[in-house]
């Protein structure tokens, strides 16, 4: 497979790096202050760059017939953008606040525990996200996944970083040192609590993931996330 880069950070050299394990090729590597190879020779082209620069990335690439895989967070409000470019040229999309497998499964345990909660209003829900202090975006994308979930089937109506937002979920979001990613719900009652976690220790683990899905989307149309990629159900 013949992948090109859009956003040549952190993310992007771990890409490249696991990349070349899996037999893959960097054929192009874009930046905002550099641009290298051809991204025509690409069959996919893999977007981790930043949310000023993610939309036109994404376009650029479906409008040259190249399906994307993107992990920016920080965009979304034009999402219809790049869902009409996808349906435009024929050409595949997926998105995902987080590549990682363990915590896409992390996500269906959260929605199946606030399913089953949702008539219990005498459990309130915390929902907790810590991340390096470079991270420019807060709540991170998949805390807010998080809380879009438990809104669903909650009481709660939005989300908020403010804590004393009424019919608000909180998202309490941390930024210290060089921590991967944490993220942490608690559902609590008087009498006891259910606490889920997940915690990385490496960007490999992302990286692992977007090279999984970018394997999955060659050849199909449409738009798609990594439930689609991991056949989870989320009815």
């Amino acid at each position: 497979m013949k992948i090109a880069l859009l956003g040549y950070g952190k993310m992007g050299k771990e890409i490249e790096l696991v990349a070349s394990s899996r037999n893959h090729t960097i054929v192009s590597k874009i930046d905002k202050n550099f641009k290298e190879g051809d991204l025509n020779l690409a069959d996919i082209a893999i977007d981790f760059s930043s949310p000023d620069a993610a939309l036109s990335n994404i376009i650029m690439a479906l409008n040259i017939n190249i399906p994307v895989v993107s992990g920016t967070t920080g965009w979304l409000k034009d999402f219809n953008m790049v869902e009409s470019a996808s349906k435009k040229n024929n050409v595949g999309f997926l998105y995902s606040s987080n590549f990682s497998i363990a915590v896409n499964i992390f996500l269906e345990l959260n929605r199946s525990l606030a399913k089953l909660l949702e008539k219990h209003n005498e459990y309130s829900i915390e929902l907790n996200e810590t991340h390096h202090d470079q991270k420019i975006d807060a709540p991170s994308g998949t805390a807010i996944s998080i809380a879009n979930d438990i809104i669903s089937n909650s009481r709660y109506e939005k989300w908020s970083l403010n804590v004393n937002e009424k019919n608000s979920l909180h998202i309490n979001s941390i930024r210290k040192g060089n921590i991967i990613g944490i993220h942490e719900v608690n559902y609590k009652s008087s009498g006891d609590q259910i606490k889920i976690s997940h915690e990385s220790f490496s960007r490999s683990n992302y990286a692992i993931g977007a090279l999984i899905a970018s394997e999955w989307l060659i050849g199909k149309k449409g738009i798609y996330s990594m439930s689609d990629v991991l056949n989870i159900n989320k009815k």
